[in-house]
């Protein structure tokens, strides 16, 4: 087995059209079983991030490696594969298809790779249980509220069991104690799966569950202080 983390990054450089730095000389290691959380002011180019981590988004320089696989040595059908079976992403603007029943939307990530209707739909439904919407799984994605669209779409970024979760505000849209049951819920996948994830956040509640907190600044990420 190798000893390489489970997200390795060195030297992340990269820059908006018209060229501003949003941030270079980046780097960042992750074991399998870590939770990070990483704050910074809007702009910074945290969100940016996470696309580049996910392999949506290109670096202007250099290297990011999940299990040892670089991304930058992907095409576009590797990186898709490797989104689709290592990655899980809770987007901040949800990406939940509203045409789609809730427990259509929780199995696409299984039902992309798998054949096997009834095991893929009893995931499914699991993960709605856990998500708090068990009850919900023939309803559609157009009849939800912003917090229940953001559960439904951290149930789908958790189902497929993946490496490394990327997450961009997973609170941003829940009331306290919604929150504080999917935060619950994605340090127990962290901890008791062995895998990895990243947090953005302006939330300190959702900071709080994180093994350590970085802050993204145009040089880099950098430690944050306690309190």
């Amino acid at each position: 087995m190798s000893d390489a983390p489970l997200l390795s990054v060195s030297g992340l450089a990269k820059s908006v059209p018209g060229g501003r730095q949003l941030f270079e000389g980046l780097d960042l290691a992750l074991e399998a079983g870590g939770l990070l959380a990483i704050v910074g002011e809007s702009g910074v180019g945290k969100s940016t991030l996470l696309n580049l981590l996910a392999g949506l988004d290109r670096p202007d320089r250099g290297e990011i490696a999940i299990e040892g696989t670089s991304l930058g040595g992907l095409d576009e059908a590797g990186l898709t594969r490797l989104r689709r079976q290592r990655i899980g992403f809770v987007f901040q603007a949800f990406h939940v298809l509203p045409y789609l029943t809730l427990r259509q939307n929780v199995a696409l990530p299984l039902a992309l790779g798998s054949p096997e209707r009834a095991a893929i739909s009893a995931r499914a439904q699991t993960m709605l249980d856990r998500v708090g919407l068990g009850e919900r799984g023939d309803g559609y994605a157009r009849d939800l509220s912003g917090g229940e669209l953001q559960r439904v779409a951290i149930a789908r970024a958790l189902v497929h069991r993946p490496a490394l979760i990327l997450a961009d505000e997973p609170t941003g849209n829940l009331d306290s104690e919604t929150a504080t049951k999917i935060l619950a819920l994605l340090a127990e996948a962290v901890r008791e799966g062995g895998v990895a994830a990243i947090i953005v956040t302006h939330s300190a509640a959702a900071a709080a569950i994180a093994d350590r907190t970085l802050e993204l600044t145009p040089a880099g990420l950098v430690a944050r202080d306690a309190g």
